[in-house]
């Protein structure tokens, strides 16, 4: 490299100049930090063992897979496996279960964290804040099977829940979870309450940093609470929220086939089958591995594509995004 360098009143080009050569940052952090970087690699491998080398499966949903034959020797059929699925009866329904089912969850489940850190934040009292994120983090830990059964303890025929909803509509008491209407309701409220406790717990850790300077402020230009969680709270974790949200987005078309196959049954299929669950039931009950990897694969490049489009349009217009 050469550097001008001004000599009398003109200048000339120094040839001799050498700039400093950059260091690799990389290897100086390993050997100053060798302890935390040795920790790291059993992470790593959990990873590539349990998570990056099983995603070469995903090569049988190109194939017409033959145990029998194994992945070597079985057919390929390209994106035959992808077109059955278009074509499918249960295509449309899949989808439009799927999506409803996620959207109403991030519709009303996932502003209820936020609303329970910022009214939580809002309570003097240490003690009471304690017990109740405690008892709100509860739910969280209790085994799905359990929660389905209780779900279907307080949806039976004759259970106070049913008896107010035949109240409400003028209808014979039922099972709720046998009428296909009340499939997405009950999924996605009980979804809310095992969960919001939960997912509270990232929203008090950014409520936590919040300079009380700012609230200082506002306080001496006149504003009230309300004011105050509007202009000073909200806009501090916005970033937080911002963030959670293009998560979510992400997963828009998944929805989890552990609870559905607990709760469902084939007379609710027309509300309550999605996605996952007929990926289970096509791919593992019947044995079709390579159809259901295909439709699998293929949720997994919906959500991919969504929360690649949730995060372009935040950086576009929050300039807040994941990278």
């Amino acid at each position: 490299m050469s550097k001008i360098k001004p000599e009398g009143t003109a200048f000339q080009i120094d040839h001799s100049y050498r700039y400093p050569e950059r260091k690799n940052t990389f290897l100086m952090n390993i050997r100053q930090r060798p302890l935390l970087y040795f920790m790291a690699i059993p992470i790593i491998v959990y990873y590539v063992v349990f998570h990056y080398i099983p995603m070469l499966g995903i090569a049988i949903g190109f194939q017409n897979f033959l145990p029998a034959k194994g992945f070597l020797n079985s057919e390929w059929v390209g994106l035959d496996q992808f077109t059955r699925f278009f074509h499918s009866m249960n295509f449309e329904r899949l989808v439009r279960n799927t999506f409803l089912i996620s959207f109403y969850d991030l519709l009303f489940g996932f502003p209820m964290p936020v609303l329970f850190a910022l009214l939580l934040n809002e309570v003097k009292n240490t003690k009471f804040k304690k017990v109740t994120q405690t008892i709100t983090y509860m739910p969280h830990f209790i085994s799905l099977v359990v929660i389905c059964g209780l779900i279907y303890t307080f949806t039976k025929s004759n259970s106070p829940l049913a008896q107010l909803v035949a109240t409400l509509t003028g209808n014979k008491s039922e099972n709720l979870l046998s009428n296909a209407k009340y499939f997405r309701t009950i999924y996605v409220v009980s979804g809310i309450w095992q969960g919001f406790g939960w997912g509270s717990i990232i929203y008090f850790a950014a409520l936590s940093g919040v300079d009380p300077a700012l609230y200082e402020a506002s306080y001496l230009d006149g504003a009230g609470r309300f004011q105050q969680v509007i202009h000073v709270t909200l806009p501090s974790i916005a970033p937080t929220i911002i963030i959670m949200l293009i998560l979510r987005i992400g997963s828009l078309m998944s929805v989890g086939h552990e609870k559905i196959i607990l709760l469902y049954s084939p007379i609710t299929y027309e509300t309550s089958d999605v996605i996952s669950s007929y990926v289970y039931r096509s791919g593992l009950r019947e044995m079709n591995y390579s159809y259901g990897t295909a439709v699998g694969l293929l949720n997994s490049v919906i959500n991919l594509v969504l929360v690649l489009g949730a995060n372009w349009i935040s950086r576009r217009v929050t300039e807040t995004s994941l990278w």
